[in-house]
């Protein structure tokens, strides 16, 4: 079988959602998902795009998704930060993920980015060796800091 990577579409959403929901899940967080397709149309297909997306597809199956916005740094300028990065259960460990990420790898130099940001759970120790394959630097310095809308609203 022949793996397929390409730019996601809007057509593809439906699909991309499922994949964030499996991430989610295997993350034990699949109560947090509250996005909706609706959300992912008009953010991603509006005016103007605040995210994008690539998909890794076999026979028509869209099994990989790697979701990126373009994050900037006071310190260093434009990076590409990967909020989603997935593959089927089903198609892990074949090299999916490799050329996915390569792809990704791709944008950073063609937009001519200053590098490419990605979180990973500590506990994620599959994902940890795959990143450290292309001596990725993991950090254990930064905690994540986040204000919800709710609690925003709550404030505000």
């Amino acid at each position: 079988m022949e793996t397929t990577i390409r730019e996601g579409t809007k057509e593809d959403l439906p699909a991309a959602l499922r994949l964030i929901k499996e991430l989610a899940d295997f993350e034990n967080s699949i109560d947090e998902v509250s996005i909706t397709l609706e959300d992912l149309e008009n953010d991603g297909f509006g005016d103007r795009p605040w995210f994008w997306f690539l998909v890794a597809e076999e026979n028509n199956e869209i099994i990989g998704l790697s979701f990126y916005w373009i994050r900037y740094s006071t310190w260093k300028g434009k990076f590409l930060f990967l909020e989603d990065f997935v593959i089927k259960k089903k198609y892990r460990r074949v090299g999916i993920g490799s050329k996915l990420f390569e792809e990704t790898i791709k944008i950073c130099k063609k937009k001519d980015l200053n590098g490419m940001i990605w979180q990973v759970l500590d506990w994620n120790s599959q994902a940890i060796e795959f990143y450290k394959k292309y001596n990725a630097n993991i950090s254990k310095k930064w905690l994540n800091g986040k204000l919800t809308k709710k609690q925003i609203n709550r404030f505000i």
